[in-house]
């Protein structure tokens, strides 16, 4: 897998890139890389965001109740196999 890499140019306000050298000195990084890493973080954490308001839109709410109001004493239906684990 090869990266492309790209420039851009980032005016922070002097505090906060004073804050961000200190904290990639500190990390034994570059300010490039301490900055490109937080990018990063905050787009993962933008997409697991949006994966799981996407999951619990399309959650069913009864079908939730009905499966803790069981008695747990049932044994397995078919189909509750984990995959990848004999049956």
């Amino acid at each position: 897998m090869t990266t492309r890499i790209s420039s851009y140019s980032l005016r922070p306000p002097a505090s906060i890139k004073a804050e961000a050298e200190k904290l990639a000195r500190a990390g034994g990084t570059s300010l490039n890389q301490f900055v490109a890493t937080a990018v990063a973080e905050k787009v993962a954490t933008l997409r697991t965001a949006t994966y799981f308001a996407e999951r619990r839109a399309r959650a069913d709410r009864a079908a939730f109740d009905r499966l803790l109001a069981r008695d747990g004493r049932e044994p397995p239906q078919p189909g509750d196999e984990h995959p990848g684990q004999p049956g």
